[in-house]
């Protein structure tokens, strides 16, 4: 085991459902006997984090593992008056169930979440009080879901000025850190996948890429937009089809109803695609920028593009991506620390 006798923190980055990654990652590390003294997350990974950092990380992969769709929908509890598709209290409800109810200050391992202020945009730790308050903050994507008041304050998704937390975790006294960004990929898929969605000004391609399987913006190989919409589907392959869509991407389910009844010639990306998007290019934009200002000593980045943001329910695969990753670092991350422990003497 390494030594305890320094402070290693653990940053994990925000991703949405991508985020289920780090539950592999810690699993990776407790294998190769890297003791973890405390942790700092951002959106998901703040989520991850308290569960980590509250020795529950057990209690939630099994809820994670045990997801599929249907559970994912029943706790999205949507509305609009609250700041957001989404309100959350199902699905944050669920996870103090697991995680339970405890003070950051009580946990076992030293703790920060990370969110922003909505009208300030200042960076706000969060380090005392609840987890749930904290975690629920760090998690409030804008426009997806609603923002939390705390301590006098709106706060929104910390991923909107720092989606990998190495800063806190050198704030909070870690010697050597360990950072996990979950978003390393997404602009490869996306660039990929553009010819999906064809301007005005090109519709004259439009026919032929409609003939051909298309893929959406994340990488995934999609049927022509015309088979999503035949008469003659029976209504449970609707049924399903619709909520594999929207809980993954539904740009496909919603684009083919705006062609059949606007009779659109050329596709344009749906509200949620566009949101995931934009979404997706702020967190890998801001995330190179933190990085490059304050390196973290190693740096795991799980290829998680073909996987979205809603994608919830797979759990399973993200979670192998972030152990198989972390795993095929092995040497690489014992061999940095050991270099670091001989430079200190210790």
């Amino acid at each position: 085991m390494i030594s305890p006798e320094i402070q290693v923190a653990l940053a994990l980055g925000s991703g949405a459902a991508r985020g289920w990654s780090h539950i592999g990652v810690i699993q990776a590390l407790r294998e190769m006997g890297v003791h973890i003294n405390l942790v700092a997350g951002t959106s998901i990974g703040s989520l991850v984090g308290a569960a980590f950092a509250a020795e529950r990380l057990t209690d939630l992969e099994d809820w994670v593992r045990g997801m599929d769709r249907w559970e994912v929908f029943n706790l999205l509890d949507f509305g609009f008056s609250h700041g957001g598709l989404i309100h959350g209290e199902k699905v944050f409800s669920r996870a103090r169930e697991i995680i339970g109810a405890i003070k950051i200050e009580d946990m076992p391992l030293i703790y920060g979440a990370v969110a922003t202020d909505l009208y300030s945009g200042r960076e706000i730790w969060l380090r005392k009080g609840d987890v749930y308050d904290a975690a629920r903050a760090s998690c409030s994507m804008p426009g997806l879901l609603a923002p939390t008041a705390l301590n006098g304050r709106w706060l929104v998704d910390g991923a909107l000025v720092n989606p990998v937390p190495v800063s806190l975790c050198r704030a909070l006294g870690a010697d050597f850190v360990i950072a996990v960004n979950l978003n390393s990929q997404l602009t490869t898929t996306a660039i990929e996948a553009r010819s999906k969605y064809i301007a005005p000004s090109e519709r004259k391609s439009t026919q032929v890429a409609k003939s051909q399987p298309q893929a959406d913006v994340y990488g995934h190989k999609t049927p022509p937009a015309e088979s999503v919409t035949e008469s003659n589907a029976s209504p449970q392959e609707s049924e399903h089809g619709f909520f594999r869509n929207f809980l993954s991407h539904s740009q496909q389910y919603w684009e083919s109803m705006k062609d059949k009844f606007n009779g659109h010639s050329y596709k344009a990306p749906g509200m949620l695609g566009v949101m995931a998007g934009s979404i997706d290019i702020m967190q890998e934009r801001i995330t190179k920028a933190r990085l490059a200002g304050d390196p973290p000593d190693v740096l795991i980045q799980p290829k998680l593009g073909h996987i979205s943001l809603m994608e919830f329910e797979r759990g399973n695969e993200a979670i192998e991506v972030g152990y198989e990753t972390t795993l095929r670092m092995k040497d690489f991350i014992l061999s940095e620390l050991e270099l670091y422990l001989e430079r200190r003497g210790i």
